[in-house]
C-alpha cells in the first residue's frame, strides 16, 4: 500500500509497505481521510516529536475509516463499520491515570500512519478509544475529533465558564479550534491575530472582538482595552507557542485569572517572566497537553451535534502523492492577502478525494 514515511528533517517519502495485518484486540482501518495539523508540521520540520514518534515511522495522526479487518477477540466493531480511532489510549493503572490524569499517563500508547491507505488499530487504542460515526457524518468531519479534544481539554483544565471572557493568542487551526469551541460554550472570546485576511477568519469562527498585531502600538494594551472595564481577560488561551507570545498572555490577563500556555515551543526553550505581577495579581499559569478518553467523546459529539462548522475548517484537498508538497507549501506563510489553508483532507483513495474538493470549491 501507499503510505507516508517520515524519514528525517523534512524528508517525508510515499513509499510502499506492506498492508497492515489485524493481530489479537486489533483492527484494520481503510483511511477515509486523513487530516494535516500544526503537530504534524512541527514534527516535519524537526524530524522527530519528543513523545509520538521518531524518524523511519509512519507519518500523520487525526483521520477516520472503515473497519477492513477484525482481529480475535473484538466484539465491539465488525467489518464495514465506520470508525475514529484516536492517536493513543491511557494504561488506566499507572499514577497519572489513578488521578484523573490519563493524558499524561506513563505509558501512554500513541498511534501514526494516518497517511496511508491503511491503518493498523492497536488493541488498546480500539478498546479505550475508538468510536463509531453515525450515518451522515462524513469521515473528514470525524477525523477533527483529536485536535478538538486537544482543546476541549485545555478549556476544561482552564474551568472555562458562559459568561467569562476569554484572549486566544494566534488564528491558526488550533487557535481558531479555540475561538469556535471557546465561543460555542458561551464565552466572549477576543482573538490576537497576525495576518490581514486572521481578521475576519477568526470573526467567522466567533471571536467578537480581534486585534491584529500590525494595527496597534502596543497589542497587550489593546487587547486589555477590550476587556471589561479594561481589567484584562478571564482566560487567556496562548496558541502559538513562542516565547514572545507567553510573555503577552501573562500581561493580558485580569487579576485572579488564568493563562493557559497551550502551544509548546521546541525543547530547550526559555521565557523570561514578571514574577511581580504573577505574584501580586495572583495569576493562575498552567499548560495543557493531548487528550483522554473523555474529552475525545465530548468533542466527537460536538462535531455530530451540527453546532460545530466542521466544514469551515477544511480548506484543502489532496492525494498522499501530493502529500510532500502540502507539508512545504505549510512551511511557508502565503502572501498578504492569500488566505492560508486551516486544515488540508488527505484522501489515500481518489473517489473520497473528489466528492471533498467539489465540497471546498461550493464553500469557497
Amino acid at each position: 500500500m501507499k503510505a507516508a514515511v517520515l524519514r528525517g528533517q523534512e524528508d517525508l517519502r510515499i513509499e510502499q509497505v506492506p498492508v497492515p495485518v489485524a493481530g489479537p484486540g486489533e483492527l484494520v482501518v481503510r483511511v477515509g481521510a486523513a487530516l494535516t495539523c500544526g503537530t504534524d508540521l512541527k514534527v516535519y520540520r524537526r524530524g522527530y516529536h519528543a513523545k509520538m514518534l521518531t524518524a523511519d515511522r509512519l507519518f500523520g495522526h487525526e483521520l477516520a475509516g472503515v473497519v477492513e479487518q477484525v482481529g480475535d477477540g473484538v466484539s465491539a466493531f465488525a467489518l464495514g463499520d465506520r470508525v475514529v480511532p484516536l492517536n493513543s489510549a491511557p494504561c488506566d493503572d499507572c499514577f497519572f491515570c489513578r488521578k484523573d490524569q490519563q493524558n499524561l499517563c506513563e505509558n501512554l500508547l500513541f498511534n501514526n500512519g494516518a497517511y496511508a491507505e491503511f491503518i493498523r488499530v492497536p488493541a488498546r487504542i480500539v478498546a479505550k478509544n475508538t468510536l463509531l460515526i453515525p450515518d451522515g457524518m462524513c469521515f473528514e468531519h470525524a477525523a477533527l475529533t483529536e485536535p478538538l479534544a486537544c482543546v476541549l481539554r485545555g478549556l476544561e483544565e482552564s474551568d472555562a465558564q458562559a459568561g467569562q471572557t476569554a484572549i486566544v493568542l494566534g488564528a491558526g487551526p488550533i487557535g481558531l479550534l479555540f475561538i469556535h469551541a471557546a465561543s460555542l460554550e458561551g464565552l466572549h472570546v477576543i482573538a490576537v491575530v497576525k495576518r490581514k485576511d486572521q481578521i475576519a477568519t477568526a470573526r467567522h469562527f466567533g471571536a467578537e472582538q480581534v486585534v491584529r498585531i500590525a494595527d496597534v502600538a502596543d497589542p497587550i494594551a489593546a487587547a486589555r482595552a477590550l476587556t471589561p472595564e479594561g481589567r484584562g481577560a478571564d482566560i487567556v488561551l496562548e496558541a502559538v507557542a513562542t516565547p514572545e507570545a507567553w510573555q503577552w498572555a501573562v500581561q493580558m490577563a485580569r487579576k485572579g485569572g488564568l493563562v493557559n500556555l497551550f502551544g509548546g515551543p521546541p525543547a530547550g526553550t526559555s521565557v523570561s517572566l514578571d514574577t511581580n505581577l504573577i505574584h501580586y495579581s495572583d495569576l493562575t499559569l498552567k499548560a495543557s497537553f493531548h487528550h483522554t478518553p473523555a474529552t475525545a467523546r465530548r468533542a466527537f459529539e460536538l462535531l455530530a451535534s451540527g453546532r460545530f462548522r466542521c466544514q469551515d475548517f477544511l480548506t484543502g484537498a489532496a492525494t498522499i502523492e501530493e502529500l510532500p508538497e502540502v507539508f512545504k507549501r505549510m512551511l511557508t506563510r502565503p502572501a498578504e492577502g492569500v488566505a492560508p489553508e486551516i486544515k488540508t483532507v488527505i484522501f489515500p483513495h481518489t473517489a473520497e478525494r473528489q466528492v471533498m474538493r467539489e465540497t471546498v470549491e461550493e464553500h469557497a
